[in-house]
């Protein structure tokens, strides 16, 4: 067996692999969502334990038979708690473990009708996309063997054009009989190369579909979907170009293989998996939920817009079927997760209908020192393994003592007290701060392969910005 077929035969198997632990994670209990959330997200056990049990709740509607299944519909769950404390990253974890569509919205991106805003139907829109693009990518997956040897055929034919003449063909002679002979070896030679990575970085002249950006159609505002058919309408109408590039055969595998997976599945199908997908499985994530509601109750100037979101998003929550381009799809069962900090409006003042579509209400609690330890050393993408790895590209090795992540810790945790509470993003801000000479003199000025982070060097470097008010507001 060549290099490249073996190679072509274990990717096959991986993604067979990989969808194997995807039906394995669909099918989590409770307690296993809630301990892989662990792995990412430091503390808030309840707002894990609430989603938790919506995700496996999808789960055991599926297993349900006969009617009772529509009727089922999902919890809708309102986070509360301030930025930076993990609300996002819940439901986006959430919606990865499921293998499900998810979108992340910001509910004062909308506006009533006859306002400056986005039409609240375009997140639905939004969701089927991803949904196409996600079933699409699997559909890919399984055939990419296929397509692979497709790509191979394209590369050789560009290498060795096949030769069509045949003998006793108007104007040959006898003799060219051992021509098409002599060049069916000669493709095979070319081809077992082909296979065996020999011709890898050979130059060849290949022609591929030109994806040039297609002329945007603007409608008028609100007017998405107007907008969206009338673009799909015209694209249709354009001619597809192609256009030739020189590029390495390893090049030009890569290019060629989405346009070989692409004729081999079924587009229609693809469409149906997905928005039946979407329908069942659907997350929408909207935040800043607060900003629309009315405090106090309060009516008049910017409130009537805030009133009018709440009015439009209500039907979408509730269950109705949206226009895409993909077919109508149903919000019955999309599952749909609001999170807000709730400064100075309460869930309470959102309008009623909208408070009892959204059943479960989950309080993330504000982080403290100890949990900035924990965020910094404990998941798996921990902000320090990242800059670790960062560091690594350079052949440098970046050390941090205990000592070093306790003072970063309580950095964070005085700053936000003291300034503004933004969450975990305090820590972003400050391992910046402090790596910023490092992370500028790497590799130029830096002789030592280890750098050795302590907690003199984080006071030296932080200390004075985050006692300074002024400073701190501007730096940190």
């Amino acid at each position: 067996m060549s290099t490249t077929q073996g190679s072509t035969m274990l990717t096959s198997t991986l993604s067979k692999d990989t969808l194997t632990q995807q039906q394995k994670l669909q099918s989590l209990t409770p307690r296993e969502i809630v301990a892989e959330l662990d792995k990412y997200i430091i503390g808030q056990g309840n707002a894990k334990k609430s989603v938790a049990i919506a995700l496996r709740n999808r789960w055991r509607r599926q297993q349900v038979q006969g009617s009772m299944r529509d009727e089922i519909m999902p919890n809708n769950i309102i986070m509360i708690g301030p930025t930076g404390v993990g609300k996002t990253e819940i439901a986006r974890r959430l919606a990865k473990l499921a293998g499900a569509p998810f979108v992340k919205v910001e509910a004062t991106k909308f506006t009533e009708v006859g306002y400056v805003g986005r039409d609240v139907e375009s997140m639905i829109r939004d969701l089927a996309e991803i949904a196409v693009n996600i079933v699409r990518a699997e559909k890919q997956a399984e055939v990419r063997l296929a397509a692979y040897k497709a790509v191979e055929m394209r590369i050789l034919d560009v290498l060795i054009p096949p030769v069509i003449r045949r003998a006793g063909s108007f104007g040959f002679e006898n003799g060219d009989e051992e021509e098409v002979i002599e060049n069916a070896g000669t493709r095979d030679k070319f081809l077992a190369q082909l296979q065996n990575g020999d011709l890898e970085e050979r130059s060849i002249e290949i022609e591929i579909q030109d994806n040039a950006p297609q002329m945007q159609v603007l409608g008028p505002i609100g007017m998405d979907e107007m907008s969206m058919n009338l673009q799909d309408m015209l694209g249709g109408m354009m001619p597809k170009r192609t256009k030739k590039r020189k590029v390495t055969v390893a090049e030009a595998r890569q290019l060629l293989e989405q346009e070989e997976a692409e004729k081999l599945i079924d587009m229609e199908a693809v469409t149906r998996d997905a928005i039946t997908r979407a329908e069942n499985t659907g997350i929408v994530f909207i935040d800043e939920i607060d900003k629309v509601a009315v405090a106090n109750g309060g009516t008049g100037g910017p409130d009537v817009s805030r009133s009018g979101v709440q009015r439009d998003l209500l039907p979408i929550v509730e269950g109705s079927t949206v226009s895409t381009k993909y077919g109508a799809l149903r919000t019955d069962h999309v599952l749909f997760i609001a999170s807000g900090a709730f400064h100075i409006a309460k869930p309470s003042d959102l309008i009623p209908e909208l408070q009892g579509r959204f059943p479960i209400r989950v309080e993330l609690e504000s982080l403290q020192e100890e949990d900035f330890y924990k965020i910094l050393t404990i998941p798996e993408n921990a902000l320090i393994k990242q800059y670790q790895a960062l560091m690594a590209s350079e052949d440098l090795v970046l050390v941090f003592e205990e000592a070093a992540i306790r003072e970063i810790a309580a950095t964070a945790a005085y700053v936000n007290q003291e300034v503004v509470n933004i969450g975990a993003r305090r820590l972003h801000t400050i391992l910046t701060t402090l790596l910023e000479e490092i992370l500028y003199n790497t590799p130029d000025n830096i002789t030592d392969k280890t750098v050795t982070i302590t907690a003199s060097l984080v006071t030296e470097r932080l200390t004075e910005i985050a006692r300074n008010q002024d400073l701190s507001k501007y730096i940190l």
